[in-house]
């Protein structure tokens, strides 16, 4: 649902197609996964068979292949993925050891990646650079929920290693303010889809991930935080993602209490991951779950009312607040949810999904992450 969110904005609702919870088609001359938080893998459709039957999806596949590769001269890699199917790994082997044969016989060289699951996961896609040149060939092969069969080849998958050097080598970090995934700090821009010459604000900027994520795009920062101490972290994380990428960032940084701040303008965009509260490693009582809840809601509406007179009719919000799960899956929102018109805010509506879908929570996580994506009315 994040990742739908997500396509909708950057390419309007109207060009975006869900085909199941694995996969949409996106209607767009310009895909560039490598700016998009919630997209594992891209591909460029190449058939669209009318069978849905395997045996009938394998042997057009195989036709189409061993005659578009067999002219190829040098060594095709190749990766299968089967989304939607209820088939076998196996089966879905099956398709490119028959193609080596058959390309062997023309004497195109193929390689087979060898799979034990349905889909080539992401981390195999990107180590094995599928989709970056004509010769590295991922095929997703995809059945939607109404039977629609899509044949794509990859573009690129979502490169995990460049995450991991964001989040673990900035010399700056602290899991106590939270670790925000870099990827999600992505999404999040994304859901307000500023404009390149933008200014952000990041109200409650911590170490600083939403804010390195926006100079990255080339969008003008600026971070405040009740604490001068992630202030300093911010900075110091800036200066290193300027260093270390070699790009010019144009920021601007001071400690300030979100609930009564004032700041500077311009304010193009404001995306932020508020207070969360304490964590929690079990369900809390109902009794501390209140406590925590009221302090939060407390926290948070002051923040939005004093941003409200801050920011022109139109600009857009996206907030990070805390929604916390009990044991059987159920989650405890924050009251203002339900409140927000009245502190100046739209929220914003989604075309194929409801904005009570946007949470971010490992499997472990009592306290979940809760997209608000609001348009100051």
């Amino acid at each position: 649902m994040l990742g739908i969110a997500e396509l909708e904005r950057v390419f309007d609702g109207k060009n975006v197609t869900p085909l199941s919870n694995l996969a949409a088609v996106i209607n767009t001359e310009f895909f560039d996964i490598q700016r998009l938080g919630g997209t594992l893998k891209a591909g460029k459709i190449i058939i669209e068979p009318a069978s849905s039957d395997w045996h009938d999806l394998s042997k057009k596949i195989i036709q189409y292949y061993s005659t578009d590769w067999s002219s190829y001269t040098g060594k095709i890699t190749l990766g299968l993925s089967a989304y939607g199917f209820d088939t076998s790994p196996r089966d879905v082997q099956k398709i490119g050891i028959i193609l080596k044969q058959k390309l062997k016989s023309t004497g195109a060289s193929l390689r087979l990646i060898p799979n034990q699951e349905l889909t080539l996961s992401t981390a195999t896609s990107h180590h094995n650079k599928l989709g970056l040149s004509p010769n590295k060939v991922e095929l997703l092969i995809i059945r939607a929920d109404n039977g629609r069969i899509i044949v794509a080849e990859s573009t690129g998958a979502q490169n995990i290693t460049a995450y991991a050097n964001r989040d673990q080598a900035r010399p700056r970090r602290d899991a106590f303010v939270g670790m925000l995934p870099p990827k999600l700090a992505q999404i999040m821009i994304n859901l307000t889809h500023p404009d390149a010459s933008a200014r952000i604000l990041d109200p409650f900027c911590g170490t600083g991930v939403i804010l390195q994520e926006a100079a990255l795009r080339g969008l003008g920062i600026y971070g405040t935080d009740l604490s001068n101490k992630m202030v300093s972290y911010s900075r110091d994380n800036l200066k290193w993602l300027s260093d270390t990428y070699h790009i010019k960032i144009s920021s601007s940084f001071h400690d300030d209490d979100a609930m009564t701040a004032k700041w500077q303008q311009p304010i193009d965009a404001v995306v932020t991951e508020a207070y969360l509260g304490q964590p929690f490693s079990a369900p809390p009582s109902p009794s501390k779950l209140d406590e925590v809840r009221r302090n939060c809601n407390h926290i948070l509406t002051e923040f939005l009312k004093n941003l409200s007179p801050q920011i022109a009719s139109g600009t857009p919000v996206c907030i990070a607040i805390p929604a916390w799960r009990d044991k059987g899956d159920n989650f405890t929102h924050l009251p203002l949810i339900e409140t927000v018109g009245q502190l100046g805010y739209n929220r914003h509506e989604f075309r194929h999904i409801s904005q009570n879908d946007l949470l971010y929570f490992r499997p472990d996580q009592i306290v979940a992450r809760e997209l608000l994506v609001l348009v100051r009315s």
